[in-house]
């Protein structure tokens, strides 16, 4: 004998009920520690919380039905994918700030000068709000510009500098000489530090 479906669709409540209610006690139980893992790898308490506060709103939109035993797993590789993230847009930031402040016009064409300059980046938290702020902008501005660029400019800048990938891997996911992926990147950071420089920004 089958179940009335009004049976059937509180059963249903029930169980979602219950996964809500485990997946609220797995995050506040996690929480304290999680938000220790960030800042020992961000070095920022701010950026820390927010990459505690992405990873579990990650976790609720796209895997809060799961069963309450991959919690763990499941967050652990979402903050991990978020500090990853963290850590390539702000080497852009980065990459920006020197590239301002240690190059000229001239320099700032040299193919083979752009890719030295990108082997010695390294990531700098911000030293407080305001400084995370005049980041988040300029790397919003950054974006803008990134969209405008030429088609092969833009797609080796962003294999190269956001992706992280190499010269060679670049050159051979464009089906182009590792030559052409320099000159496309050269290009690309001539024209988004001028169109930078236009609005006024100068780190």
């Amino acid at each position: 004998m089958s179940r009335p479906i009004a049976v059937i669709k509180a059963i249903l409540r029930e169980a979602i009920l219950a996964t809500q209610r485990e997946l609220s006690d797995f995050l506040i139980a996690a929480e304290r520690r999680a938000f220790k893992q960030a800042v020992f790898a961000v070095r920022n308490e701010e950026s820390a919380l927010d990459i505690v506060q992405e990873s579990m709103m990650k976790l609720a939109e796209k895997y809060g039905d799961r069963p309450a035993e991959e919690f763990p797993v499941l967050f652990q590789r979402i903050m991990q994918n978020t500090i990853r993230d963290f850590y390539r847009r702000n080497k852009v930031r980065s990459f920006w700030t020197i590239l301002f402040s240690a190059f000229s016009p001239d320099e700032a064409d040299d193919p083979e000068a752009i890719e030295a300059l990108a082997q010695k980046t390294e990531f700098r938290a911000p030293d407080g709000p305001e400084e995370k702020l005049i980041q988040a902008q300029t790397l919003n501005l950054i974006e803008d510009e990134i969209k405008m660029l030429p088609q092969r400019q833009r797609e080796a800048f962003l294999m190269r500098y956001w992706e992280e990938m190499d010269v060679a891997e670049t050159a051979l996911a464009m089906g182009c000489s590792q030559g052409s992926v320099k000159t496309h990147c050269s290009r690309a950071v001539h024209t988004l530090a001028e169109a930078l420089k236009a609005k006024g920004i100068t780190l």
